[in-house]
């Protein structure tokens, strides 16, 4: 796979200082998944071309070489077009070797740095998935005059028609690090794939490459999806922190999905009964320093800060928006110095391992679990379990038994339209039961809510200890 990039500004030489690698010197560099190469087949004072050559080894990547958690083991065919065409795989390598150039950065030349140079990038083969018109739709907007010609499927049988790959050239007068960042994203947008797994750090990639322009983007709704592999809750966490109060829609939709969820059980004042067990279970094991995983909008930091017992609370949720609000009915700007001091608000993801959580003798997670797809759950596990390990652990979940009891809750339905799982009791106890014996804890289990002979109660709590 092959991406050229070309300028003719005077002296056209100086891209090698933007782009950190001399003109002068063929690099290769051992990726994960291949072997990149660095060289210009052209270096003059008036037009200079950059060139990566990337060398993918799908033999190896179907092997599983890397390992099924790393950027390989993740093709189940030998034959397949990942060597050949810029994916996910030519945006690592942008990234791993163009990584200065794309934060805009250079010793040498820091006045080239925010200048706009007339710059041409050249992919050899770019799968498009839309086509032309799809590719154009992400190009033109940014400034970008679009070249791209189509391949046929087969030149020797024609009536097969074409193929869904392009040679694909981009102009514009712009700045190195826009142009390498906007490929970087676009790349495998245009794909609709990606070769490793895509969570909360994904996330956090696409805002911080987003930053200053795809907010003003007209397709800013799909390329997000398609970057985050049509995780809507990822996608809508990014596009939250890019677009600020123009993310109204998503948020409003969210909204309205905690509300009907509420309206299910606010005849029971379920969420009440909730939040108080957990506080008096919290203050039953004398834990001073607690953290809530998933705070959402401080719900539960509001009941714990009523509570002297509790000396430093801790509300930690993926979205700035939930945590901003959380501040907000906290009052926690006019909160007296003393009280301040007792809360903190944190931005993170159970997904990865964080240092800030160590040292909280209870952690609580509050309707959460059911929110994570499965194959995050264990990472979720790790995290809270063997990571943070708390010496207590209070968990609440749906009783996906108790829901026939909802007379407005159609059969086969969950809660709230964003759960990915809701558990019977005996799915849940046998959950809880595997992470007492993986992480060493031991666990007991509380209804919450009215109990009905039959079906349970609707809140299942688990308290986790060690």
């Amino acid at each position: 796979m092959l991406l050229t990039l070309s300028t003719t500004h005077s002296p056209a030489t100086e891209l090698g200082y933007l782009l950190h690698k001399n003109p002068a010197r063929p690099q290769s560099f051992e990726l994960p998944f291949g072997l990149a190469h660095v060289f210009y087949p052209e270096a003059h004072a008036e037009c200079t071309t950059a060139a990566l050559l990337l060398e993918v080894d799908p033999v190896a990547l179907v092997r599983g070489r890397h390992g099924p958690a790393g950027e390989g083991g993740a093709l189940a065919q030998y034959v397949n077009d990942r060597p050949y065409v810029a994916s996910s795989f030519m945006s690592v390598a942008l990234a791993r070797l163009f990584g200065s150039a794309m934060a805009g950065r250079s010793k040498e030349r820091p006045e080239l740095v925010e200048q706009a140079l007339p710059l041409t990038a050249r992919l050899s083969v770019l799968p498009c998935r839309g086509g032309e018109a799809f590719l154009r739709r992400l190009f033109e907007p940014l400034g970008y005059t679009v070249t791209a010609t189509q391949h046929p499927l087969d030149e020797t049988v024609p009536e097969w028609g074409n193929s869904r790959y392009f040679t694909v050239t981009v102009e514009a007068r712009t700045r190195v690090s826009e142009l390498l960042t906007h490929l970087y994203v676009l790349m495998p947008v245009l794909d609709d794939d990606k070769h490793y797994w895509v969570g909360d750090e994904e996330v956090e990639k696409l805002v911080r490459h987003g930053e200053g322009w795809l907010a003003a983007h007209p397709e800013r709704e799909l390329i997000a999806r398609r970057y985050l592999r049509h995780q809507r809750s990822l996608a809508r966490e990014a596009l939250e922190r890019l677009v600020g109060d123009e993310a109204a829609e998503p948020e409003e939709r969210e909204r309205v999905r905690n509300e009907e969820e509420a309206a299910l059980e606010s005849r029971l004042s379920l969420n009440e009964q909730r939040l108080q067990t957990v506080v008096d279970v919290l203050k039953e094991c004398g834990a001073a320093r607690v953290v809530d995983l998933g705070c959402g909008e401080g719900k539960l930091l509001k009941a714990l800060m009523k509570e002297r017992q509790f000396t430093d609370i801790l509300g930690m949720d993926v979205s700035f928006r939930s945590l901003e609000i959380a501040k907000e009915r906290l009052d926690f700007d006019r909160l007296p110095e003393l009280q301040r001091r007792r809360l903190g608000l944190l931005h993170g993801s159970l997904m990865y391992r964080d240092k800030r959580l160590s040292g909280y003798e209870a952690a609580t997670v509050i309707e959460v679990v059911e929110h994570l797809d499965p194959p995050r759950l264990a990472a979720f596990e790790r995290v809270l379990f063997e990571c943070a390990r708390p010496n207590v652990v209070v968990l609440t979940t749906p009783n996906a038994e108790y829901n026939v009891r909802f007379e407005s809750l159609p059969a086969g339905t969950f809660r709230h339209r964003d759960h990915r799982f809701e558990w019977t009791r005996a799915e849940f106890e046998a959950w809880a039961r595997g992470l007492c014996t993986r992480f060493g804890y031991s666990v007991r289990f509380q209804p919450v809510g009215p109990l009905d002979a039959e079906v349970g109660a609707p809140t299942q709590l688990a308290v986790f200890s060690r």
